[in-house]
């Protein structure tokens, strides 16, 4: 136990200096090389990223009717989702939904999906049973993977 809290706070130590180093080249390099130095961290520097910055991002208004046209429809991940949410608007679980989609793990996404369907009725951790559990977890990764279909349409 002694020997593993050694160990992880040495990889720690080591994660912190090679940060420090790698801060520090970053630092020598523009010291050395000027605005140039950019060329040697970024891909696209000498691009139009700057002119058409704004440009190719979508509305993420029309995503959000997208979701709700889903929750709206016969599909019956969308039935199971209103029937959870039978006293929330479909627009504003569709503003929740998109806010999950834009977290970067994908069990952060799952489980917030999952909370989004919880807190919506208003149930809590303690008062519901452990298969309503699953049940509600089950039904966030299918309703996860629809929504990322759908944004991958939207944005493609």
């Amino acid at each position: 136990m002694v020997q593993e809290k050694q160990s992880d706070r040495q990889q720690r130590l080591d994660n912190f200096l090679q940060a420090v180093e790698a801060a520090q080249k970053v630092q020598d390099d523009i010291m050395k090389y000027g605005l140039e130095a950019a060329h040697l961290y970024c891909d696209d520097v000498d691009g139009d990223w700057l002119e058409t910055w704004g440009q190719d991002e979508d509305d993420p208004q029309s995503f959000v009717e997208l979701v709700t046209n889903f929750l709206q429809s016969d599909d019956l991940v969308a039935v199971r989702v209103r029937k959870e949410l039978k006293d929330k608007s479909l627009q504003e679980i569709a503003v929740k939904l998109e806010r999950c989609l834009s977290l970067s793990e994908e069990n952060d996404r799952i489980f917030a999906v999952k909370n989004v369907l919880a807190c919506s009725v208003g149930v809590t951790e303690s008062n519901r049973e452990t298969s309503d559990e699953i049940e509600l977890l089950d039904l966030a990764e299918v309703l996860l993977n629809k929504l990322a279909d759908i944004r991958n349409l939207y944005y493609s």
